[in-house]
């Protein structure tokens, strides 16, 4: 990869990152304070903790991307820290640490995220290819938050169009 196109990846993904963080964000609010130790099955994560790894891990990801180097042991997305107690507590942290970090990438070079980055040495991709995995795991993880929602007693929000809790609003131009 050239830095020319790892330029080109890294301002198509921060723009499209920076709009589905919206979108996860809107997500993560709606999980309901009470009611978030819903789980669909004795294997799965709680709505709470669920919420809590995709903030968290969003912003794992942004820093081992940052750092180019991916550390386990400063992942923290599996359970929340003692001073995380309440949903608000979790967007408050995605709103706080993600957001900056994903403009912080604006001012990575090329050269940097064109470089072959070992990802627990399992695999070795261009650093920005990470971003693409960011963007991935965020989807994948949220859409398995919308699935308790119902479930917690709450809405499901429009995402890339109408739910049955939020139809989608044609705007004035459509």
């Amino acid at each position: 990869m050239t830095p020319e196109h790892a330029a080109f990846l890294r301002d198509f993904f921060v723009t499209g990152l920076g709009e589905e963080a919206k979108t996860t964000r809107r997500v993560l609010a709606a999980v309901p304070e009470t009611g978030n130790d819903y789980r669909p099955d004795a294997k799965s994560r709680t709505g709470f903790d669920l919420a809590w790894h995709i903030a968290a891990s969003d912003v794992w990801f942004l820093d081992g991307i940052l750092a180019a180097e991916f550390k386990m042991e400063t992942d923290t997305s599996q359970k929340a820290p003692e001073h995380v107690r309440t949903v608000a507590d979790i967007v408050s942290h995605y709103e706080k640490d993600y957001i900056p970090k994903l403009q912080q990438l604006k001012s990575l070079s090329g050269e940097k995220l064109a470089n072959v980055t070992s990802f627990f040495d399992t695999f070795n991709f261009p650093l920005v290819v990470y971003l693409a995995w960011l963007n991935n795991h965020q989807i994948h993880h949220r859409g398995q938050l919308c699935a308790y929602l119902r479930a917690m007693g709450s809405k499901v929000p429009n995402i890339y169009g109408g739910s049955a809790d939020e139809p989608m609003q044609m705007g004035a131009g459509a």
